[in-house]
């Protein structure tokens, strides 16, 4: 039981990691499709500003979703190898 539950966890976690890396390859591909379509100052100022409203309500959410479900799953399964 104790290897099964390594495992999970492993699991779990390696899913958290690869569901940031997701979010993360997100913006990657956002700014080289911006310095693909040519940059201005008055462009990069609009997205800056843009990106801090609209960051906190798209990405922050993801990122507190997967940790969280993450966290609930490995509690579960360690109450259940405790009991």
């Amino acid at each position: 039981m104790g290897m099964g539950l390594i495992i999970l966890l492993v699991l779990l976690f390696t899913a958290a990691l690869v569901g940031t890396l997701f979010a993360f390859k997100q913006e990657e591909n956002k700014m080289k499709h911006y310095e693909e379509a040519g940059d201005s100052v008055e462009d990069q100022l609009r997205r800056s500003h843009e990106y801090e409203t609209v960051s906190l309500k798209s990405n922050l959410p993801l990122q507190v979703a997967i940790y969280s479900v993450t966290i609930v799953l490995s509690l579960v399964v360690f109450a259940f190898y405790i009991f």
